[in-house]
């Protein structure tokens, strides 16, 4: 049997993992024409099938999902050699790369990214804002901005410091409803948020009896849902510093125990001898703390 060609075996793993050719593509920093051909070629020296084409979608097989069990040690083994080549670069120029959520990375980023530029122009810095944990160990970002504890081997992460959320709305609609007295009053308070049962469970455990269902509008994006709170359109939760720097909202309930919110700075250890990386966490970890 001759050998497999790596690059093959990636492009599956890649795509696999992605769900589709042109996000497996992106991730890889290929042509969507040449990752196919890729995985049509390994399917071609193994003699089998494995993906179904369903649309634009690609889904494993029986077969693609028992080979790819094995493929993803070799994904991740190939993902820890490029990490630490990259940690083992000494330039202090270069890219670095930083997810955070999305409000944080729309309204509490920018200052420190100006500092960061201010202080090492060398540096290109990248953003991701998603509201899903960046996957580290694949290079998905070099530096994390959390609100939960890293739980995965390899990864080193700083508690920063607690923050807390509270609930908002615009000027404009407290002149409209006034202000509730107590959490419960938030149920009949045109309240937004996320498409998640587990976001409705967790206000009725801080005392606002609401369904999922009764929640009028959601999405994924929280910085969606508070452009809408701005508008007056209705109520939300949202941490403090994007609060403190939205002009024109309201804390609803200002003598509720605010809903403590962690902060965690998380990277790679691979990555902590970099001194580009230590840079930029040491500017992101003081303007942090001092917020």
């Amino acid at each position: 049997m001759k050998a497999m060609d790596w690059n093959h075996i990636r492009a599956f793993h890649a795509t696999a993992a992605a769900g589709s050719l042109s996000a497996a593509a992106r991730q890889l920093g290929l042509t969507q024409p040449t990752l196919s051909r890729q995985v049509l070629a390994l399917e071609a020296d193994l003699g089998v099938t494995l993906f179904e084409r369903r649309g634009r979608k690609l889904v494993l097989n029986q077969t693609g999902m028992d080979l790819l069990d094995h493929t993803r040690i070799m994904g991740e083994a190939a993902d820890t050699l490029v990490l630490a080549a990259s940690g083992r670069v000494q330039d202090t120029g270069g890219r670095v790369c930083i997810s955070a959520t999305d409000t944080y990375a729309a309204y509490v980023l920018p200052e420190i990214v100006a500092r960061i530029r201010s202080e090492a122009p060398q540096i290109t810095i990248a953003i991701v804002a998603s509201n899903e944990i960046s996957d580290l160990h694949r290079g998905e970002a070099d530096i994390a901005i959390r609100h939960v504890r890293p739980d995965r081997p390899g990864l080193v992460g700083r508690h920063i410091r607690d923050t807390e959320a509270g609930f908002f709305a615009s000027e404009d609609w407290v002149a409209r409803n006034g202000l509730p007295e107590r959490p419960a009053d938030l149920a009949r308070a045109e309240l937004m948020g996320f498409d998640d049962p587990r976001f409705s469970e967790f206000l009725r455990e801080i005392g606002i009896p609401i369904a999922t269902e009764d929640l009028r509008i959601v999405s994924e994006a929280s910085v969606v849902i508070w452009e809408m709170v701005k508008r007056g359109m209705g109520v939300a939760a949202m941490m403090r510093e994007v609060a403190e720097r939205t002009t024109g909202v309201v804390n609803l309930l200002p003598d509720m125990a605010p809903i403590p919110v962690p902060i965690w700075l998380v990277t790679h250890q691979e990555l902590q001898s970099s001194p580009r990386i230590r840079l930029v966490q040491t500017i992101v970890a003081e303007e942090l703390a001092r917020m």
